[in-house]
């Protein structure tokens, strides 16, 4: 009954430093429109952002900075991820390890973005 993600939502402590840091190191571009949260758009999908002390209703019942764990999936090769992390002196914490996924086997780095949410970046194995 479900065909996939179209968003999810991260409280953040400064919506400038998580914007900085996803565009800067994975490629997403910012949407603001009025009233509604910013937005980091990738792929098909967004991340709306909600600043710690500026929510946007409805929310998560206990919103907080850094309770993240996501996996996204790589529009390129893992290592020209990698080699951006390392760039931009993004410290990996695991990988790359291999690891199954929705659709089968891929190869994983986690990293941290800079509320400490975990963040997972996939290629999926042919």
């Amino acid at each position: 009954m479900i065909a996939g993600i179209d968003h999810f939502v991260l409280t953040v402590r400064s919506l400038e430093a998580s914007f900085d840091f996803y565009a800067r190191v994975l490629g997403m571009r910012r949407l603001d429109e009025p009233n509604r949260p910013t937005a980091l758009l990738f792929g098909n999908q967004k991340i709306n952002l909600h600043e710690v002390h500026r929510t946007f209703e409805p929310k998560a019942k206990s919103p907080t900075p850094g309770s993240g764990d996501f996996c996204l999936v790589a529009a390129v090769p893992l290592t020209e991820i990698r080699a951006s992390l390392q760039a931009n002196g993004v410290a990996i914490e695991v990988g790359p390890v291999e690891r199954i996924g929705a659709r089968g086997r891929m190869m994983s780095v986690y990293f941290r973005d800079p509320d400490d949410n975990l963040v997972e970046v996939s290629e999926y194995l042919t």
